[in-house]
């Protein structure tokens, strides 16, 4: 799979080229269009087929291609993974990904941050292009040998999985919540990259929906 980008930063939009009989993985919401003869597999959970669903898109024999973009404005980011070194990715932020391209819920390097609870972050790991989705736009953030910085997880998209992390409370006077990352602070150290988006998704969300602001 080849991946071809147009109007970012602001309303991003991702082309996803698939070679013939290719396959790749999306949410079903994020589709805006497919050349003709992509075959939509839509996987809901539950057996519903709802627009919040998984789906699968797979080209025909003469090959095709499938636009995706996110629901909230901002920038498309495509992660290239190499098959040695993973990713964790916070949870709802990736648009698509090739078969190749693999999530693991039970990565040993969660155990310290989160315990045996779920956590707002899942480790991905593979070969291949993993398309991912940036409320407003996104920083790309190089780590040195060393180095430290605090993120608030609702900007968080992504870092490397060789950088030291821990998670924190931000006042032990407030609530936390893990799946979520309220009330929590992330720490990393370096070497290592991040990529941090600039706007916190819940809140633009928020600001959407207000009364008023719909059409």
């Amino acid at each position: 799979m080849q991946v071809r980008t147009r109007h970012t930063p602001a309303f991003g939009v991702a082309r996803l080229l698939l070679a013939p009989g290719e396959a790749v993985q999306a949410d079903y919401a994020s589709m805006i269009a497919t050349s003709y003869g992509v075959v939509v597999d839509v996987r809901a959970r539950g057996g519903s087929r709802s627009r919040s669903a998984r789906a699968v898109f797979t080209a025909p024999a003469e090959g095709g291609w499938v636009d995706v973009a996110p629901a909230l404005p901002g920038d498309v980011y495509t992660l290239e993974l190499d098959g040695v070194n993973g990713w964790c990715v916070s949870r709802g932020c990736w648009l698509a990904a090739p078969s190749t391209v693999r999530t693991d819920p039970q990565w040993s390097g969660f155990r310290n941050l989160f315990g045996a609870e779920t956590g707002f972050v899942e480790h991905v790991s593979g070969v291949g292009a993993l398309v991912l989705s940036a409320c407003g736009t996104l920083d790309v953030v190089t780590l040195d040998q060393g180095e430290l910085i605090t993120v608030d997880p609702a900007y968080l998209l992504a870092y490397s999985e060789l950088t030291q992390s821990r998670l924190r409370a931000v006042s032990q006077s407030m609530p936390q919540a893990v799946r979520t990352g309220e009330g929590l602070l992330l720490d990393f150290a370096g070497p290592g990259q991040l990529l941090i988006q600039t706007r916190n998704p819940r809140a633009m969300g928020a600001v959407l929906g207000a009364p008023g602001n719909g059409r």
